[in-house]
Order: structure tokens, then C-alpha cells, then sequence
């Protein structure tokens, strides 16, 4: 009897460990711990140890607690992730009060780069289940903002969501595996690709056309026949289209010449002074006046081009004037004052917003992966003593912040088929 009682204790007690385990926030968990297939064989530079002198364990604890306060935190003032219902979540755009795909294909990025496939799911399915156009002229495409309870504000789609959510599912189906349904991540990776590519070969597509230009091999700003002659150069994302040219199904070499046609417009776009990119440009680089004006200048949008530029340098480095440019860029930052300099300018460095955020000092810690210059450390230091974000402008903020860390200490990483 006394036997079975210490039995059936410990039974209980196992039970409310692994209940316990499971209510918890999450810690970080180190990339490559259920890894399937990925570029481990490639060295990924922690910036924070490097640089810094930081501890492994410091930069992980560092990492686990942005994840746990921008996913998990209070309600009001710190998370941007909400689960909802029949198993969903989305990413909250709390400024604006709505849900953008910009939002929900970041968050599902960082979720396959943290290892959380629940957290994933549970974005995909609220995208599915409530962004992506059933029928129409948009069938395919991604509503490129929703209300939070699930209801289209704007049926046409931004060109990076879908291109996060590709490389997202890629990713997430060399980690985890392919389920069944929505979850057959591969599957509905190349079926977003096929979209982009071919939807005007649809019959009745109407004003809506495909998300990169056939010509120019260039993403465009908006697939429809509005805003579809222009590009954003935050949109360039060529070390995406060199493994979408590995895994894609079909149209390899366009993704290929894809990536090429990025880099080139990107090295166009900036200015080669200050290292600053506009909002929106011509397909040639140049600047763009757009709807309500100021998109020609470096703006909110343009603070991700340091990232782009410096992760297609750190995966596949094939363009020496990415270094050129994250030099000049940090550079102008420099000069403006490391711990104060504003968040918009005009491309030839005139101040036109004084805000310091923590947006734009995540992504010049980015480009630290590709600079050369002394002064790369002392972005590298202001993301470290950056604060998690919070507050009202939290969610643009926090995505970029969280994308950083990763980035900055090597742990945002290629997931993708195991090459024979």
C-alpha cells in the first residue's frame, strides 16, 4: 500500500512538471535543436560575443526574454502576438490598430527561427483562414491588412508579405517536416510563388498582376495595375530569391536573375553619399512621389534595407559593394550621434524626424555583419543596451528589434533542404 502511494505520488508529481513545462513562457531555444536540414555548415558570427566580449548564455537569455515579452507579455503594454480562436494567433499592428502581413510573415519568421512551431501554426492559419483572397481578381494574393477580428480591410496585397511568408514555409518545412492540409508548408510555399509569378495567366485577374515585373525581374510595390510600375527597395530581398532558385518547384532561372536584378537596384537606390535609400523608387533607382508625398525620402520603410543588404552579404556574400555600403551607411549614422541620431532624412542627409527608435538602431546592428568599419561596434553596443520595445509604437519597433538579435548574433539562419 505504502508502495503504491509513493507510485502514485510520484506519477502526480511528474504530471504537474510537464503541466508546468508547458504553461511556461518560452526561453530561448538554440537554433539547431530539432533542425531537419540547414546551412550548419556555415559559420554564423555572433556580434555580440565578438564584438562585445558577451557571454553565449548572456546573448540566449537576452534573445529568450525579447521573444517571452513581445509574444507573451501583458496584454496592454508589451506583447504584439495574440492567440485567438480555433487555434489561430495573430500579430497586432497596435498604432493602427489592424493586422498587416508585413506583421504576420515577420512573426512567423521569427517563430521557425525560434524553434516554436505552435506559435507558427497558429499565424499561418490565421493568415489562411482570413488574409488570403478565396476568390476574385486577388484569389491567391494577401490581404495586406485585416481588422483583429479577422474581417478584410483592403483586398490587394503588399508584395512583402508574401515574400516573407514563402521563405518563411521553406524554412519551416525543412525544420519541422510537412503535415497535412494548410500545414504542407513546401506545398504552400510554391504555391505562394506561383502566384506572384503567374497570376496574370489567370483569367479573370482584371487590374491585378503579378507581384515581381517580368522585365525588370523586380518585386513591384503593389500587384495591380495602380502601383505596379514602381518598387520599394525595402521589398529587395535577393538572398531570398537565391534559395527560392534552389527550391522553388518552377521558374528557378527567373529567381536566379531575380536576385541579380535586387542587388542591382539596390546599389541604384542608395545614395552613394550617405548610403540612404527612399521609401518607394523607379525601377531604375530613382526616387518616387507617391499618394501622399515624402515616400521619396529614407522613411519607415527604408530603415530595412541595412538588413537586406547585409544578410545577402552574410549568406552569400556575392556583391563587394554590399560592404561599401553598410560602411557608408553607418558612417552617416555615426557622424549624426550614435545614442541620438533622428529616424527619417532626405537621401542627401538632412534631418526630417528627430525620434532616436529602436527600429532603425536594430537594422544599423544589422549592417554591422557587413561592415568593416571600427564604428560597427558601437551599433552593435546600442542594440545590445536597446530596451525591449513597448508601449504604443511597439510593434514596428519590436518585429525589427526581435529580427535583429537574431540576425546580430547568428542565430537567424537558412533552413532548407539537405543538398545530396
Amino acid at each position: 500500500m505504502k508502495g503504491n502511494y509513493f507510485r502514485l505520488s510520484f506519477l502526480i508529481s511528474a504530471i504537474l512538471s510537464i503541466a508546468a513545462l508547458l504553461s511556461a513562457e518560452p526561453s530561448f531555444v538554440s537554433a539547431g535543436s530539432k533542425q531537419r536540414a540547414a546551412n550548419a555548415d556555415k559559420s554564423h558570427p555572433d556580434l555580440f560575443v565578438q564584438l562585445l566580449g558577451k557571454d553565449k548564455k548572456d546573448v540566449e537569455a537576452k534573445i529568450g526574454s525579447a521573444f517571452s515579452q513581445l509574444f507573451f507579455g501583458d496584454d496592454s503594454t508589451q506583447r504584439i502576438y495574440y492567440p485567438a480562436g480555433d487555434g489561430t494567433g495573430y500579430v497586432e499592428d497596435i498604432a493602427n490598430h489592424d493586422v498587416r502581413t508585413e506583421g504576420m510573415s515577420y512573426g512567423m519568421m521569427i517563430a521557425v527561427q525560434m524553434d516554436r512551431k505552435d506559435v507558427f501554426d497558429r499565424i499561418w492559419k490565421w493568415a489562411k483562414t482570413h488574409m488570403q483572397n478565396k476568390s476574385g481578381p486577388h484569389e491567391g494574393y494577401f490581404a495586406w491588412h485585416c481588422n483583429t477580428d479577422g474581417t478584410m480591410l483592403d483586398s490587394n496585397a503588399a508584395s512583402d508579405g508574401e515574400e516573407w511568408f514563402a521563405t518563411a514555409l521553406f524554412f519551416a518545412s525543412a525544420r519541422w517536416g510537412n503535415g497535412e492540409g494548410i500545414y504542407d508548408y513546401r506545398k504552400e510555399a510554391n504555391g505562394i510563388l506561383n502566384t506572384m509569378l503567374h497570376k496574370e495567366n489567370e483569367p479573370g485577374h482584371d487590374g491585378v498582376t503579378n507581384m515581381f515585373n517580368r522585365k525588370e525581374k523586380l518585386v513591384v510595390f503593389v500587384p495591380t495595375v495602380h502601383a505596379d510600375g514602381f518598387t520599394d527597395p525595402s521589398y529587395q530581398l535577393p538572398h531570398y530569391y537565391e534559395l527560392w532558385a534552389k527550391w522553388a518547384e518552377k521558374d528557378n532561372g527567373f529567381w536566379r536573375e531575380a536576385a541579380t536584378s535586387s542587388r542591382e537596384l539596390l546599389k541604384n537606390a542608395a545614395n552613394p553619399t550617405t548610403g540612404l535609400s527612399p521609401d518607394y523608387c523607379n525601377f531604375d533607382g530613382t526616387p518616387v512621389k507617391w499618394w501622399r508625398g515624402g515616400h521619396e525620402d529614407f522613411r519607415f520603410d527604408a530603415w530595412r534595407v541595412a538588413m537586406n543588404v547585409a544578410m545577402d552579404h552574410e549568406w552569400f556574400g556575392k556583391d563587394d559593394w554590399e560592404v561599401t555600403e553598410c560602411n557608408r551607411l553607418l558612417d552617416f549614422f555615426s557622424h549624426k550621434g550614435i545614442n541620438d541620431y533622428g529616424n527619417q532624412y532626405t537621401l542627401d542627409g538632412d534631418e526630417l524626424g528627430k525620434d532616436h527608435s529602436t527600429g532603425l538602431v536594430a537594422m544599423n546592428a544589422v549592417a554591422a555583419l557587413a561592415s568593416t568599419n571600427e564604428n560597427r561596434k558601437d551599433f552593435v553596443e546600442a542594440l545590445w543596451d536597446a530596451k525591449i520595445p513597448r508601449g504604443y509604437y511597439r510593434y514596428y519597433d519590436g518585429v525589427l528589434y526581435m529580427m535583429a538579435l537574431l540576425q546580430v548574433s547568428g542565430n537567424f539562419r537558412i533552413y532548407g533542404p539537405i543538398e545530396k
